[in-house]
């Protein structure tokens, strides 16, 4: 029986296009870089240190160590400073893209159902960026990241999606079988791929996102509205299963 719902997070939980985000970010990030590094050096290290994570197979470092390494050698700087850096971007700067960013009543309903029918709630996004970054995106969508057992950030997780690895990390950190979890999210082939493993798969619409157009195998398939109804329909089940502890 499916007592865990992993949602992602991007074009999921938060709606919205990844381009209009995007923009708004890199020019953030540029001008925070801008007394040691070039726009055009910042966005290409970026990307290209955003890719090794997503390639990486090495279990013995996490996204974060992966990250910083790369970003260090491209950019020959300071690993402590690049790193003090980031960190006050996301502490400061970031917070501003926040108004780029208006929560679904769908999406808010639906976690509050699935809170009071008990089941275990996970954002299974992927893993490319920190902590601090993802609770405020969580918040951003009109959640509390309390009501979640897990976030997976980039200081946590060694795999990125859609490795299939990175959905066997979730599972072996939460001590959950396939078969107990419900994978929610809007790309064809970084969520639904979890279906491979024995998740049940839901793929929502509204922001679908699929690159390669693929055909999908997801379980089920809807816009938010239907996800809702979905949701409504879920069995209650026991309440020690609730995410929000």
């Amino acid at each position: 029986m499916i007592n865990t719902i992993l949602f992602d997070l991007d074009g999921t939980l938060l709606p919205y296009k990844w381009e209009d985000f995007e923009k708004e970010y890199f020019k953030k990030v540029v001008y925070k870089l801008k007394d040691i590094l070039k726009p055009e050096e910042t966005i290409k290290y970026l990307w290209e240190s955003t890719m090794e994570m997503i390639i990486n197979t090495d279990c013995q470092k996490t996204n974060k160590e992966v990250f910083m390494d790369k970003f260090t050698k491209l950019s020959q700087k300071d690993k402590d400073n690049l790193q003090n850096i980031f960190d006050d971007f996301y502490e400061n700067e970031y917070k501003t893209l926040s108004a780029i960013f208006t929560p679904s009543e769908y999406v808010t309903d639906s976690i509050k159902i699935l809170k009071e029918k008990g089941y275990t709630l996970v954002v299974a996004t992927n893993p490319v960026f920190p902590e601090s970054a993802l609770l405020q995106r969580v918040n951003w969508a009109g959640l509390d990241d309390k009501d979640f057992i897990l976030i997976t950030s980039f200081e946590r997780m060694h795999f990125c999606k859609p490795n299939i690895k990175y959905y066997e990390e979730i599972l072996k950190i939460i001590d959950k079988n396939p078969h107990e979890c419900m994978m929610i999210g809007n790309d064809v082939e970084e969520d639904i791929v979890a279906g491979k493993l024995g998740i049940k798969t839901f793929l929502v619409t509204d922001y679908m996102i699929n690159k390669n157009n693929i055909k999908t195998d997801a379980d089920y398939i809807g816009d938010y509205k239907d996800l809702n109804s979905f949701i409504r329909n879920l069995p209650i089940i026991n309440n020690d299963n609730a995410a929000a502890k």
